[in-house]
């Protein structure tokens, strides 16, 4: 079992920026492929990025390639999404999710989630 606690959120200006944030408590953090996934009202949970456990391979969604960067500090049980050039498009509920697949981009594949955070991109 892993419990994920989200934070970071909040207001931003359209082309500023925020650092979500997700802590990990429970077993080993360093054993899960970690992504964040984002749920805007009225669509369907999409992924955003993932980062393998060791930390050495990233993917993410072509909307925001270039301008989010996904890491993670395994000393620190925590997970980051550094948000740049940030659009109202990007206005959701953002999620943390740890799985144990290899690799992972559907939200079925992921086995505990957080309760979010929200970000809200003014134009």
């Amino acid at each position: 079992q892993v419990q994920l606690v989200e934070s970071g959120g909040g207001l931003v200006q359209a082309g500023g920026s925020l650092k979500l944030s997700c802590g990990a408590s429970g077993r080993a953090f360093s054993n899960y492929l970690m992504g964040w996934f984002r749920q805007a009202p009225g669509k369907e949970r999409e992924f955003v990025a993932l980062i393998t456990w060791s930390g050495s391979s990233t993917d993410y969604n072509s909307s925001v390639r270039g301008r989010f960067t996904i890491s993670r500090d395994n000393a620190k049980n925590t997970l980051y999404l550094q948000m740049n050039s940030l659009n109202p498009e990007d206005t959701a509920v953002y999620y943390c999710a740890a799985s144990r697949a290899i690799y992972a981009i559907n939200a079925n594949e992921y086995d505990f989630w957080g309760r979010g955070t929200q970000v809200t991109v003014s134009s």
